[in-house]
């Protein structure tokens, strides 16, 4: 069977693997490209016996909710059983407060995803001189011994390239694909990966589609709402793209409800994020779900990562501060492979 320019285009993507791209607005410029070979040179037997302090922003979020359940069990399976994971209900002050207290009881490593990283700099620093090692996930922080960090604006782009590809294969310029685009601009990282989503498709599919309608929504009910109040002027919608889970999910419900189940081959959805829910909505046809652009791959890789930059830091065997995270796309193609390691 001749496979369709979507896919071959795919393929491509997954064989390519990003460098360390900068973030300008915040002066990081270096830093390393993680992959395979990189995680595979942390020994997670070091973990063993070490106390852990986790803050994250909300365990409300299914991807973080899956993610750290995953982590738990690597953690545990390698001998480290004293740690806590806490959620700061997005509250720099309650962060704060987490971070004080992870440094009183004597943690030797602590992880902060944090909810605004300039709010828990000093935190951070107090945690270092009391020989704390300390690691943020997503942000370029100065007050740490490494950062794993997202470009989200690349990103963005990665997403968007993935919709051109299919917007290229279903449409012209004179049959434009009517796109809207669900974004979250109060939350500036999210606003980064929405213009990247912009860039993407600009890049990749110029002159063949249109956006119809941008809309600020996260959660599934508010993108629910978004796309049955757009299609209600703009019934021909085809593509929608978004920032995260959210978008992805209530997208697919409003466009499955509109369609009667019977979605169309020129509709799709495109998002990041990567929950057990998208990963569903991506392998039933009764829902427009075409691509999600996913970090590690699953739950249990994105932890088993997350542990050796643990361990890596811990070790004293991280050469630079900043750690590239590298992103792929999930399709049908590889869905069921990575919905084999979901939590």
């Amino acid at each position: 069977m001749k496979k369709s320019m979507f896919a071959m285009a795919f393929a491509a993507a997954l064989a390519f693997t990003a460098s360390a791209p900068a973030l300008a607005d915040t002066g990081t410029t270096s830093g390393v490209q993680a992959s395979p070979e990189f995680y595979a040179k942390a020994d997670l037997s070091v973990l063993k016996g070490k106390k852990l302090g986790i803050t994250i922003q909300s365990l409300r979020n299914a991807y973080w909710a899956g993610v750290m359940a995953a982590l738990e069990e690597v953690l545990r399976a390698n001998g480290c059983t004293d740690f806590t994971i806490v959620d700061c209900e997005d509250s720099s002050a309650k962060q704060i407060a987490q971070i004080e207290n992870f440094i009183s009881s004597g943690c030797d490593f602590i992880m902060i995803h944090p909810s605004d990283a300039a709010a828990v700099e000093d935190a951070a620093a107090e945690a270092r001189k009391k020989g704390i090692k300390v690691m943020c996930w997503d942000d370029p922080m100065a007050n740490t011994d490494g950062n794993w960090i997202l470009n989200n604006t690349y990103l963005g782009i990665a997403i968007g390239e993935l919709a051109g590809n299919f917007i290229n294969e279903h449409f012209n310029e004179s049959n434009k694909a009517k796109v809207a685009v669900l974004g979250f601009p109060q939350t500036k990282i999210l606003l980064e990966r929405e213009e990247g989503i912009r860039q993407g498709m600009e890049k990749v599919a110029k002159g063949k589609y249109e956006i119809v309608a941008s809309q600020s929504a996260l959660r599934p009910n508010e993108a629910q709402t978004a796309i049955e109040t757009i299609i209600q002027r703009v019934p021909d919608l085809k593509v929608v793209t978004g920032i995260g889970a959210g978008p992805m999910i209530g997208a697919d419900e409003a466009l499955n409800i509109a369609t009667n189940g019977k979605i169309p081959a020129d509709m799709g959805v495109f998002t990041t994020d990567v929950t057990k829910q998208q990963l569903q909505h991506l392998a039933d046809p009764g829902y427009p779900a075409k691509g999600i652009i996913g970090f590690e791959g699953s739950d249990v890789d994105t932890a088993t990562a997350c542990a050796s930059m643990y361990a890596l830091i811990l070790s004293g065997k991280l050469t630079d501060k900043n750690v590239f995270r590298g992103v792929a796309p999930i399709t049908l193609d590889n869905v069921e492979k990575i919905k084999s390691g979901m939590k």
